[in-house]
């Protein structure tokens, strides 16, 4: 039982300490911050959320979001659609694009391979990857996963699946440092990264 005065106040802190890295002291602080608010940009931060859960969709391409069937990506036709570079989650698509160094498409996987947590191929977007491959003439994959013993996992899982479907198979180069999510990576090592990429078996 919380000490607030409002039952409406305490349902807003609980729902607020759902989200990653808000404690309660935090989620009293933003609560308290709406009433105070006027109403009107109160309902709009709520209408926005409820539009972004009902409204966004995922790329029936690529798997990235989207507010359309086809992200504006995928459906750009300046894009290199020979080229498609293999990431974990949708803040690595928006990191790499961030640099304005690659223009091919992207493939998020949704996660990678960990034992540890549960999460085999099966739990992966890897068979879409797979149509992908045998349909659109897909000339290099570009491995864009984190420098981590995971990453590396899904790596070599995705070489061994796809070596002979796909005639370069290349990795971002390990300006990253490992252990390193793309999405703190900074702009410019990044952006290095992806045009230094070397074939895939000379970067373990």
């Amino acid at each position: 039982m919380s000490n607030y005065l409002s039952r409406l106040l305490d349902d807003a802190v609980n729902e607020l300490t759902r989200l990653p890295g808000i404690g309660r002291r935090t989620a009293l602080r933003l609560a308290l911050h709406l009433l105070r608010q006027d109403e009107l940009q109160s309902e709009a931060l709520g209408n926005a959320i409820i539009n972004l859960r009902k409204g966004v969709k995922y790329c029936s391409r690529c798997n990235n979001i989207s507010d359309d069937e086809l992200c504006g990506i995928c459906s750009d036709h300046r894009r290199d659609v020979s080229l498609v570079c293999v990431v974990e989650d949708i803040r690595d698509v928006m990191a790499i694009e961030n640099t304005g160094q690659y223009r091919g498409l992207y493939h998020v996987l949704g996660g990678v391979i960990s034992p540890m947590d549960g999460i085999g191929p099966a739990d992966l977007n890897i068979t879409s990857l797979e149509r992908r491959i045998e349909t659109e003439g897909i000339s290099e994959l570009i491995m864009a996963l984190p420098a981590t013993t995971e990453g590396d996992t899904t790596n070599f899982y995705l070489f061994k699946r796809f070596q002979e479907k796909v005639a370069t198979f290349s990795a971002i180069a390990r300006g990253v440092a490992i252990g390193d999510e793309l999405e703190f990576a900074d702009e410019i090592t990044l952006g290095k990264s992806i045009l230094n990429r070397v074939p895939y078996h000379k970067s373990f």
